[in-house]
């Protein structure tokens, strides 16, 4: 049974905020399976997710306007990252965390991006994550505290004095 409904704004781990479309039949092999037909919200994208693997896949509601505010606690949270870490390793690390399809894991990656950025030049690997990471982050936190994906924009720039 689907969990989800025509119209609801879910999240796709490592793609985004999307909304399902539709819910559809198809036969694959000789049997008859149910798919969540989602359009990626920021490019339009179509993804076609099994309604039983849902939980598998790491499919859930946006965050509510309270969760949405502890995610701008957890980016506050800077903390100097001295364990010289090789990119390769922080790389597959950040890699994870964004994976798990967590707001806070990927707010993580965000703000850890920041700072490093902060102490040297981000490698264009670096960059590319924290543009990940960010878009990830604006379109659910402007839909879960119904405000523009600007003035989230905004209160990143206010944050990481940037």
């Amino acid at each position: 049974m689907a969990t989800f409904k025509i119209g609801d704004k879910v999240v796709y781990p490592a793609h985004g905020v999307a909304e399902v479309d539709k819910i559809e039949q198809k036969s694959i092999g000789g049997f008859e399976q149910s798919f969540y037909v989602l359009r990626l919200l920021d490019s339009g994208m179509t993804l076609m997710v099994p309604t039983a693997n849902e939980e598998q896949v790491g499919m859930r509601c946006i965050v509510d306007e309270s969760e949405a505010d502890k995610v701008f606690d957890v980016l506050r949270k800077k903390e100097k990252m001295t364990d010289g870490t090789t990119w390769n390793r922080r790389h597959r690390e950040y890699m994870e965390k964004i994976k798990t399809g967590s707001v806070f894991e990927v707010a993580k990656v965000l703000r850890d991006l920041y700072v490093l950025k902060a102490d040297k030049e981000l490698s264009f690997g670096e960059r590319k994550m924290l543009d990940t990471a960010r878009s990830l982050l604006m379109l659910e936190i402007s839909l879960a505290k119904n405000i523009s994906v600007g003035d989230v924009e905004n209160k990143f720039k206010q944050i990481f004095r940037c």
